[in-house]
């Protein structure tokens, strides 16, 4: 992704190149937040150069990534932290707003371990828990943009799409096509972006227009401050709980039977 400057694009940081007479708002966009993310993900990746950065170099990061998530001492039954306090602040939720139980997720779309939520863990929630109405999800922004330069744009487009009441058909297609824009650079990535749209329905002028303006930059920025503060360090982060009881942490990508547990365990409170 160092391409560099030719007739009619622009390199964003070396990370997002764009077409100036579709794109130009979103330049400034992507340039701002990949500095808000790059900030807030420091603590992993200081090391990282990413002018320099090898293939190697990012599985290794990964794998140490992985490794501070799985061995964090954390049991299902008896959380290492007490309740706190979480706002799902006006971000896109699933299921019954009445559920005596809510999970917010803290998630990056190119992240490898959301991904791998996304398609073991969620659908079992989905199936036992949201559709039957005892639990409600809350999906929020935290794109980790120093390790992951498409996060930023796929988040934006997501909450685009939500404009137009297509949220959670925009965030599955990024999901499960990940192989395909996550690869994409500038352009082709939001011209990937606005195929998703199409298929969907949506009006692509609309649509187009949000990404342009940055019009969601706010909603990204606040949600990774709120994850910044509630102690997420690296995706996927989730708070289960209520306003009523607090909510308590879980982090990464755990199995199934971890969530089950902690759900069972409060709705039986």
């Amino acid at each position: 992704m160092e391409n560099k400057s030719v007739e009619n694009e622009n390199t964003v940081n070396d990370n997002v190149m764009i077409k100036k007479s579709t794109f130009t708002g979103l330049i400034v966009v992507i340039t701002i937040v990949i500095a808000i993310s790059a900030f807030f993900a420091g603590s992993y990746f200081t090391n990282l150069n990413s002018d320099e950065i090898t293939q190697s170099d990012l599985n290794a990061a990964i794998a140490k990534l992985e490794s501070k998530i799985e061995n964090r001492p954390q049991s299902p039954s008896q959380p290492n932290t007490q309740p706190i306090n979480i706002s799902i602040d006006d971000d896109p939720m699933k299921g019954n707003s009445n559920a005596p139980i809510t999970i917010i997720e803290f998630s990056d779309y190119e992240c490898p371990f959301c991904g791998r939520f996304y398609e073991n863990t969620l659908p079992l929630i989905e199936e036992n828990y949201i559709n039957t109405g005892k639990v409600n999800f809350v999906y929020r922004d935290f794109p980790i943009q120093s390790i992951h330069p498409n996060a930023a744009p796929a988040a934006m487009a997501a909450e685009c799409a939500d404009d137009q009441d297509s949220f959670w058909s925009f965030h599955d297609m990024i999901f499960e096509n990940k192989n395909t824009w996550a690869e994409l650079d500038g352009a082709d990535l939001l011209n990937e972006f606005e195929q998703y749209a199409i298929t969907l329905g949506l009006d692509t002028k609309e649509f187009n227009a949000c990404l342009e303006s940055g019009k969601h930059l706010d909603e990204i920025r606040n949600d990774l401050q709120d994850g910044q503060n509630y102690g997420i360090t690296g995706t996927p982060g989730f708070f289960i709980g209520n306003d009523n009881s607090g909510y308590i942490m879980v982090s990464g990508a755990k199995p199934y039977p971890i969530f089950e547990e902690i759900l069972d365990e409060m709705l039986a409170q």
